[in-house]
């Protein structure tokens, strides 16, 4: 006798839909999974074991065998728990395969006979939704996440003998609402509105060019560097940044969501652009993504939001070199010999250095203690490729002591207005590309050419300047959409030479002095 269930599983990004096939033979009574099952799918056999016998149900005194399809597919996991025990309640005859060829099954199991959430819940929805199942039973846990995909019916579940009194038509599960995201899009990124709140941008005395070059690359999400000497406000630029995001769109939400599920069995739903600040200690692996499981890396838990590295040149070279692929594609793919999985990495890269190992070159008020040697090794630690992939470069001086007593005291929040007119320059580049999720630094090249026109006497000052600073086609473009953004913060429909002077202005080398 056989019965077949169907379930689903993560595979990188996406789902999987896994047949769940059991076979009840005559024989020493025993129990085997096979079909590239990992530790964690074989060590289903007793938790499946006990939560049967302990929900009244019995356990079948023959020789038991589940085989998982396709089976030359890698499962690992505890997603199969519950679709394994329903197959099983099917070979004993209390349930009837033939009613479920519709419907898909997912949820660890406890002894008792409970369910426990599992990871990557939004890509198995997904999945059994491409794959046209009708209704998906899930661990009531994982309900929040799931629900956010339209067009399937998404039934929480507590234990298996409510399943089981459900699928009889003896005791109806209760239906539960689905999630909606209505009042999550008007969260914003920060409480920069609160008049007991004091925005970290407002915090950052002086530091006007800097916080003018932040606010450009947040307009039109380009990616920045600032370097300069140790306190002169590098990092609280860079949090700055995180309160000046835009709300999250229901698209990103759900994307997001759909990331964290692969790491984390919460249930909450994202309100919150990301701001990853890995230490520069972090492995190659944490950064990129991988591993045994090839679970994402940093770059993508960052996607929509801000990826911040803090003492840039301190990271590995071999971290730095790979993130020069994400930065132009906007996705990364992970490539091992028995898997190749794709994530995004639509993340903007903010970016904080010192001139040397010390931090002190070419400061007046402070000598220089490192060797020609150091500051060189230093300096191959960020090779030209990955700075032609920054669009704005910007010096950080520190403000003198003097200064910042004479800083006026305001209740008035600046951050906001810059909020507001960054909020204004992305509606321009809303309609100027006929896509929400289009920006001016995520632009193609044929976009720009297309999209950005220069007047002429425009197009002749950025190509003497090209020359002059013997810029790569790469920079060239980027320059364009610097100052594309610019304009859009000014409001002015046309590239003026102001806009172009001030984009060229954000190409200095950190390392033109050594």
């Amino acid at each position: 006798m056989t019965s077949i269930i169907y379930s689903s599983l993560p595979h990188g990004f996406n789902g999987v839909i896994t047949r769940v096939e059991a076979d009840s033979n005559r024989g020493l009574p025993s129990f085997n999974i096979v079909g590239m099952a990992a530790k964690t799918v074989n060590e289903a056999k007793d938790r499946v074991r006990s939560a049967i016998t302990n929900s009244g149900f019995s356990f079948p005194s023959t020789k038991v065998t589940i085989n998982l399809a396709p089976a030359d597919l890698q499962k690992t996991g505890t997603h199969l728990d519950l679709p394994i025990a329903i197959a099983i309640l099917c070979l004993n005859g209390d349930l009837s395969a033939s009613d479920l060829t519709t419907t898909a099954f997912v949820g660890e199991l406890s002894l008792n006979g409970d369910l426990q959430p599992v990871k990557g819940i939004i890509n198995l929805v997904e999945a059994a939704k491409t794959a046209n199942f009708t209704t998906i039973f899930l661990p009531k846990s994982n309900f929040k996440q799931a629900s956010l995909i339209p067009d399937i019916k998404v039934i929480p579940v507590d234990n298996l003998k409510n399943l089981f009194l459900h699928l009889k038509h003896i005791k109806p599960l209760s239906p539960a609402s689905k999630t909606t995201l209505e009042t999550t899009t008007d969260t914003t990124q920060a409480d920069i509105t609160s008049p007991e709140t004091t925005s970290i941008f407002d915090s950052i005395y002086g530091q006007d060019i800097a916080k003018r070059a932040l606010t450009i690359a947040i307009a039109g999400r380009h990616n920045i560097l600032f370097y300069g000497p140790p306190g002169s406000g590098k990092t609280m630029l860079a949090r700055a940044a995180a309160e000046l995001l835009p709300p999250l769109s229901n698209h990103e939400i759900i994307e997001l969501a759909k990331i964290n599920s692969l790491i984390s069995t919460s249930d909450e739903i994202p309100k919150l652009r990301p701001f990853r600040d890995p230490h520069h200690t972090a492995s190659f692996t944490s950064i990129i993504g991988g591993g045994p499981s090839a679970l994402p890396g940093e770059i993508t838990l960052a996607t929509n939001g801000i990826l911040f590295l803090d003492e840039l040149p301190e990271f590995s070279r071999q971290t730095l070199e790979a993130l020069r692929q994400p930065l132009e594609s906007r996705n990364i793919t992970i490539c091992r010999a028995n898997y190749r999985f794709s994530y995004p990495a639509n993340f903007m890269l903010v970016a904080a250095m010192n001139p040397c190992p010390c931090g002190h070159l070419n400061d007046p008020d402070h000598p220089c203690t490192c060797s020609l040697s150091q500051i060189s090794n230093y300096r191959k630690k960020l090779s030209g490729p990955l700075l032609d992939r920054i669009d704005i470069i910007v010096k950080v001086t520190p403000t003198k002591i003097k200064n910042l007593k004479k800083h006026p005291v305001s209740n008035f929040s600046t951050a906001n207005v810059v909020k507001n007119t960054i909020t204004e320059a992305e509606a321009y580049q809303h309609l100027r590309f006929s896509n929400f999720y289009t920006f001016n630094a995520t632009a193609t090249s044929r976009q720009v050419s297309t999209l950005i026109p220069l007047p002429a006497p425009i197009q002749s000052f950025l190509d003497r300047s090209a020359n002059s600073l013997k810029l790569s086609t790469r920079t060239y473009y980027k320059t364009i959409k610097v100052a594309r953004t610019i304009a859009d913060l000014d409001q002015s429909s046309d590239i003026a030479p102001s806009h172009l002077a001030e984009a060229l202005s954000y190409r200095t080398n950190p390392f033109q002095s050594l």
